[in-house]
Parts: structure tokens; sequence; C-alpha cells
């Protein structure tokens, strides 16, 4: 019975980490290791070391459903908004002009958008772009995904206040559940919601305004469309990131934080009976199932990391989060340049071929690349060398 009064205790005397670690650095180490964490999350996923071997969890549902990896994107975008919030909070008390920020949002979300086309581009630029056709440019990705909704909800930001936020959000939301499950994909009658433009909607639009290659062939998991609901991901990093800056007591706000994040993890649960959680079209459900399972880890960490103080852990999730675009492009250029000269066929060949079952296999050369992209971003951390895409 003595463990919860000392527990009590120990609360009121982290009471104040919050309030001094924010006036000494200006940051929450919890919110840094968890985009660090997630950025690693991104590369490890995207990096098997032979697709015909991968543990379950490490791949995206076929359709429906979801697996832990298909909460790493929406965990990306929703830090993207708390972030916008933080930052931009500051921007407007200290009287900076609107209009030198919005040239300053626009420039980053080109330079964003920008090399996602590069990296689109790096393939066919390594083979001398051989029988390449701007046609078969892929134009959309995910950092392509990640500028526009960091555009959209930063101009949001900083014209709006969170109701406002808060409403065009839920709008957009419902707005999309009534296009995807009662407008008729033309020509096919009542929407199927499966793969593929005469299937439904999203990807019948998609056909028509995304330019460029499609990935999936017909369709995109990255589309235009679907990038809408996309933006509400970042709207509720956003009202996350206006709740930690509120003038409330710490312990209220990470439980505010946990609560409402779980009560939108429920509410995407139950939406999912009637549209499914689906990643590839960034259903609504889907959007309230991750970001109510993002608020809860953001909860989580803050309740550890900046309340309680536990902080040794945070390291490489720091060191990963203070360059994240900039390490999931090298792993872009990595990727390519070890699948075209071998080293990671061979890599992966040679652990099968001393007994290591292929699906552990997979996973081990997942980690080693993930690792070999922390070691440039180590030393440009270490030499407080921090790339702003």
């Amino acid at each position: 019975m003595l463990l919860l009064p000392n527990f009590t205790l120990a609360l009121f005397n982290m009471k104040n980490i919050f309030e001094k670690q924010q006036a000494s650095s200006g940051r929450l180490i919890s919110l840094d290791a968890f985009r660090g964490i997630t950025i690693a999350l991104m590369i490890t996923v995207n990096d098997a070391g032979n697709w015909d071997y991968v543990y379950a969890p490490l791949e995206h549902a076929e359709w429906n459903g979801v697996r832990p990896t298909d909460l790493v994107f929406p965990f990306f975008l929703y830090i993207v908004g708390v972030s916008i919030a933080l930052a931009y909070t500051k921007r407007l008390k200290m009287g900076l002009p609107k209009m030198d920020m919005y040239k300053k949002i626009l420039y980053r979300s080109l330079k964003i958008f920008g090399v996602g086309i590069f990296l689109a581009l790096l393939t066919p630029l390594l083979h001398g772009f051989q029988d390449f056709h701007l046609s078969d440019l892929r134009i959309v990705g995910v950092l392509q995904r990640i500028a526009i909704v960091f555009f959209v909800c930063a101009i949001l930001f900083l014209n709006t206040d969170w109701k406002v936020q808060a409403k065009i959000g839920a709008t957009i939301l419902v707005l999309y559940y009534i296009v995807m499950m009662f407008v008729p994909v033309p020509g096919a009658g009542i929407p199927m919601l499966e793969p593929g433009p005469d299937k439904n909607i999203a990807h019948w639009i998609d056909s028509f305004i995304t330019p460029g290659r499609l990935y999936r062939g017909t369709w995109d998991p990255e589309g235009l469309f679907s990038t809408l609901p996309a933006i509400v991901t970042g709207i509720t990093g956003m009202l996350a990131g206006t709740l930690i800056l509120s003038n409330q007591s710490q312990e209220k706000k990470i439980l505010w934080l946990f609560s409402l994040g779980f009560l939108a993890f429920v509410i995407g649960g139950a939406w999912d009976w009637f549209f499914p959680i689906n990643k590839r079209l960034w259903t609504s459900s889907y959007v309230m199932y991750t970001s109510g399972a993002a608020s809860m880890t953001l909860a989580t960490s803050l309740f550890f990391v900046d309340l309680l103080g536990y902080k040794k852990w945070t390291k490489m999730g720091i060191i990963f989060g203070a360059n994240a675009i900039t390490v999931y492009v090298l792993a872009g250029i990595f990727y390519r340049i070890f699948h075209m000269t071998g080293i990671r066929e061979a890599t992966f060949n040679g652990m099968v071929t001393i007994g290591i079952e292929p699906k552990l296999a997979s996973f081990i050369y997942a980690i080693l690349f993930t690792l070999v992209c922390y070691i440039p971003i180590y030393f440009m951390y270490k030499k407080k060398i921090f790339v702003k895409l």
C-alpha cells in the first residue's frame, strides 16, 4: 500500500520537469524521440532483405485491416502536426509576419516534394535513363504526401483556432466516408472498396487527377484523393500540440491526451464495421484508429520521458529525429545502391547459407540497413549539422 503514496509523491516532485525542460531547450525530448523511432521504423519496414520472407507484423495489411507496420506512416504525419503546433505557436507569439512564414512553408513543402521526385528519378538515373520516359515518373509518394500535409496543415494552423481545425477535420472524414461508400463508381455501380479504379471511387478519381505513373499500375496508395484524409491525420497532431501547449497541469495534459486518443481509437475501431480500416485508401476509420494510437503513444512517452525523467533510452531516437527527412532520403539512396550492386542479395543469401532462417535473415538485414543509415546522421548530430528539409 505504500507504493501508491510514493508514486504520487514522485509525480508531485516531477511536476515542473515539463516547464523546466521547455524553458531550457525549447523542445520536448519525448516528441523528438517519438519522431526518431518512427522514422527508424519506416526505414526498417521498407528495407527487408527479401520481400518473399517477411514476418507478418512487418508487412502492410494486404487490403482491409491494420498491422503494426500500418501505424508507422500515420504516426509520422501525426508528429508533423504536433510539430507545426509547437513551432508556429512560438512564431506567432514572437510576432513574425505571416507572409514570411507563408513563404518559408511553401519553400519547405516544395523542397520535400522535390526530394520525393528525386528519389523517384534515382533508379532510372543510376541506369543512365535507359528506356525512360517522363510518363513513367511517379509524381506522388511518401515524401510528396508529407509535403502536401505539411503545407495544408501549416497554412491552416496560422489562420484558424483548434475548434475550427477540429470541425474541418471532422467534415473531411465524414465527406470522405460518404463519397467512398455511397457514390457509385462510373460504369461499375456501387463501390466495392477493392483495389483498382473500377472498384472504388478514390482510385477512379486518382486515375484521372494523379499525373505520371501510378505505383500499382491503375492506382496508387499515396494518390492525391486519399491525401485529403491524410491531411486530417496532420490536423489531429495539431490538436494534440495545442493541448500540450495549454495552461493545464502536465498531469492533466497527459491524461487528456491519452483519454482522447483512446476515444479516437475506439471510434476508429467501431467505424471499421461500416467503413473498413484501410491504409491504402486512408479511410476515415483508419485516420481515427491510427491517430488515437499515436495520441496514446505520445501521452505514454510524455509521461515516462518528460514527466518522470526516464531519458536514457531516447538518445538513438533523438538522433534519428534530428534529421528525420534526411535519413529517410539517405535510406532511399542506399536502398537503390545496395540493390543495384547486389549487396542486399549477397547479404541475405550469405545469412541463409550459414543456416539462419530466411525470415529472420530478412529481418536482420533490415536492422543492419537501418544501423548503416544511422552512422552518417550520428556524425551529423555530433557535428551539430541539421538539414532542414
